[in-house]
C-alpha cells in the first residue's frame, strides 16, 4: 500500500514543482511518515528529492542563468549547511502551541511558523500594485540565498522561500525553471551530506525498493512538466508559484507539516 500512495503522490507532486520550483519535499516528507518513523522518512524523502533534481537538470539545465546561479547558490549553500548542522545539534525547541483534530494533536513550532509567515509576505506583496511589477536587483540575491538555504537546512523547507525570491528577479520562465533545479540540487547535496550519519541509523537500506519506485515516478511526473512547460506562459508559473505558497504556508503555520 504505501508503494502506490507514495509514488502516486510523487508522480502528481513532482508535475506541480516542475513550473513552481518547489513542494516535492515538502508534500513528500508527511507523506513518508504515514508509513514510517521520521529518520527514516526524511532520509527516504532525501534521496528522491535530490535524484528527481538531478533528473531536473537534465532536462532543463542548459538554461540555467549563470550569474544567479552564483550570486544565490553559494550563499544558499554556506547557510545550507549551517541551518543542518544546527538542525542536528540544537537543544529540542518547545512548540509554540499545540491543538487537535480529532485525536492527533498538532504542534507548531518556531522556525516553520517563522518560515510560515516569510512566505505570507512573499505572496501578499503580489497583490499590493506598489510591488506588483517589482523585480529584485541582483545585489540582493545572496541575501535571499542566504534565507532559502538556511531554512532549508533548518526545517527542510528549502525551495518556497527560494522560489519566492527568484519569481521576482526578472528571469524568463525557462531560465526561472532551471536556475531553481540547480541551486536545489547544491543545496540537496550539502543538506545530504550533513544528514549522513542519521541516514546510516534509519534503515535506509532496506526500504531501496521503494526509494527506487518512488524516484522513477517523480521522474516521471518531471519529464510530463517539462512537456508542459512549453505550452504555459510565464504568468502561469507565477500564478503556479502563488498559489503553492499560500497553500504550504498554511499548513507550516498550522503545523501539518
Amino acid at each position: 500500500m504505501e508503494i502506490i500512495v507514495i509514488s502516486i503522490a510523487a508522480f502528481i507532486t513532482a508535475i506541480l514543482t516542475f513550473f513552481s520550483g518547489f513542494g516535492l519535499g515538502t508534500i513528500l516528507t508527511p507523506v513518508f511518515l504515514i508509513f514510517f518513523p521520521v529518520d527514516l522518512a526524511i532520509a527516504l524523502t532525501g534521496i528522491v528529492h535530490f535524484c528527481n533534481n538531478l533528473f531536473k537538470v537534465f532536462l532543463v539545465g542548459k538554461h540555467t542563468d549563470k550569474d544567479v546561479l552564483l550570486r544565490f547558490g553559494i550563499p544558499a549553500v554556506i547557510a545550507a549547511f549551517i541551518g543542518s548542522w544546527l538542525l542536528l545539534n540544537m537543544t529540542n525547541l518547545e512548540p509554540l502551541f499545540t491543538y487537535y483534530i480529532g485525536e492527533k494533536k498538532m504542534e507548531v513550532f518556531p522556525v516553520k511558523f517563522i518560515l510560515a509567515i516569510l512566505l505570507i509576505f512573499f505572496v501578499l506583496i503580489d497583490f499590493i500594485p506598489y510591488f506588483k511589477n517589482l523585480a529584485f536587483g541582483k545585489e540582493k540575491l545572496p541575501i535571499g540565498g542566504a534565507l532559502s538555504g538556511f531554512f532549508g537546512g533548518l526545517s527542510g523547507v528549502q525551495g518556497a522561500l527560494r522560489s519566492a525570491f527568484l519569481v521576482k528577479a526578472g528571469l524568463s520562465k525557462e531560465a526561472f525553471v532551471a536556475t531553481t533545479v540547480v541551486i536545489a540540487c547544491f543545496v540537496d547535496f550539502t543538506r545530504l551530506s550533513v544528514y549522513a550519519t542519521r541516514f546510516s541509523k534509519s534503515g535506509l537500506q532496506e526500504n531501496i525498493g521503494l526509494v527506487i519506485i518512488a524516484t522513477l515516478s517523480a521522474i516521471a511526473g518531471a519529464y510530463i512538466g517539462n512537456l508542459l512547460l512549453k505550452k504555459v506562459s510565464l504568468k502561469f508559473v507565477q500564478v503556479v508559484v502563488a498559489v503553492m505558497l499560500i497553500l504550504i504556508s498554511v499548513a507550516l503555520g498550522a503545523g501539518l507539516i
